[in-house]
Order: structure tokens, then sequence, then C-alpha cells
């Protein structure tokens, strides 16, 4: 459930294809994950992404190059400053930011990663695993995706 929201609610109406990756990526992927991006981007795919890591931001860099809507989750309360590349975005009207937490909510946590990855899971029409680590959070999430819906990179 989306508590707070910035931005274009109605990309919420689009297909959206959520992507989910974990921290730690061997760099055999990474290359996989960058050419994901760019080929949804150039489709104009609307991804919806927590965008906290290293790959995440990379992908949400890929994507920002281009015009096509983008939903950005938190994994805490909604931001008290958005950045101005951000604000940019919001207000050409292709970026919502969602978070399923109140604003007392100031820090990420593995649980609130968890709890944003099922929001994220929620929200989707797709959802696209660019890696998921043996053991983590995201390998057991995965078992309770609907497998109509999972695809991997």
């Amino acid at each position: 459930m989306i508590v707070s929201s910035l931005g274009n609610k109605d990309i919420l109406k689009l297909h959206k294809t959520a992507f989910l990756c974990s921290r730690d990526i061997p760099a055999s992927i990474v290359l996989k994950c960058y050419d994901w991006a760019v080929e949804e981007r150039d489709k104009g795919t609307c991804v919806i992404g927590g965008f906290h890591s290293r790959i995440e931001k990379d992908v949400f860099h890929y994507l920002l190059a281009g015009t096509q809507p983008v939903i950005m989750a938190l994994a805490r309360g909604m931001k008290k400053r958005i950045e101005p590349e951000l604000k940019k975005e919001i207000d050409k009207g292709r970026l919502l930011v969602v978070t399923p937490f109140e604003k007392e909510i100031e820090y990420v946590t593995s649980k609130t990663a968890e709890v944003r990855n099922r929001l994220m899971i929620e929200l989707a029409d797709k959802v696209v695993i660019g890696y998921a680590s043996k053991g983590g959070m995201l390998e057991n999430l995965i078992l309770e995706i609907d497998v109509n819906k999972l695809n991997t990179l």
C-alpha cells in the first residue's frame, strides 16, 4: 500500500515492470543489467525500482536518459529534500516517487527494503530480477512471486 507519493500518479495506470537486484552482484551480470535498462528505456517501458544499491542507481541513470515514465519506490518515508535531477523529472510528469512508509521512517533497513520490494512486486505487471544472492532476502521473495510475472536476466 502506498502511504505517500510525489509526482504524476497517472503513471500507476500504466503497464509497469519492477526491477529488483541484490546489492552484491557478479561482474558478469552488471552489463546484462545495463543492457536491459537501455533496452527497456528504448522501448518506453515504465520501470519501477528502489534504485538504492549501486547497480540500481546505474539502471536508474540509464532509464532517466529516456523519456518514458519511471517510478521510484523508497524503503523509507518520503524524502524531505528532493534532489534537483529528480525534481526536474517530477516536474516533467515522468517520475513518480512512492513509499509504503510514514515520513517518520528515515532510514533504510533490511526490513523496510523487504516491505518496499513487496510493494514494487504488488504494483508491477512484470518483475525482472537482475540477480538474487544465494540465501538473500530477494532469493526468498522470488519464491512468492507469480511465475507468470517473473523474469530473470
